[in-house]
């Protein structure tokens, strides 16, 4: 059975940082593009960062850019995500994704991903 499990979320004051994990297993995502997405209360679902199968190529929503940082370790099956300068419109709960099709890029499209972590929270304070 495949899961991607997703830690390290919880509570900061606005200007903190958080780094999100995201572990994966029942399968190898090393040739898969990976991403983040978040959904905040009421909101619909938004991407958050995409990183490439071999790591080479990211993307990032405007909100975030230069603010998140998103890696990945193929020898540990992961992908993380480091939240610095957190403000409180951040707060939401954030999902890890893997694509199922190989050597690809990473999309803002959640349709491209075929596989989903639980979620998890991220609330920041003002």
């Amino acid at each position: 059975q495949v899961q991607l499990v997703e830690s390290g979320g919880g509570l900061v004051q606005a200007g903190g940082s958080l780094r999100l994990s995201c572990a994966a297993s029942g399968r190898t995502f090393r040739r898969n593009a990976m991403g983040w997405f978040r959904q905040a209360p009421g909101k619909e679902r938004e991407f958050v960062a995409a990183i490439s199968w071999n790591g080479g190529g990211t993307s990032y929503a405007d909100a975030v850019k230069g603010r998140f940082t998103i890696s990945r370790e193929n020898a540990k099956n992961g992908v993380y995500l480091q939240m610095n300068s957190l403000k409180p419109e951040d707060t939401a709960v954030y999902y890890c994704a893997a694509d199922s099709d190989m050597y690809t890029r990473g999309s803002a499209s959640s349709h491209e991903y075929d596989y989903w972590g639980q979620g998890i929270q991220v609330t920041v304070s003002s």
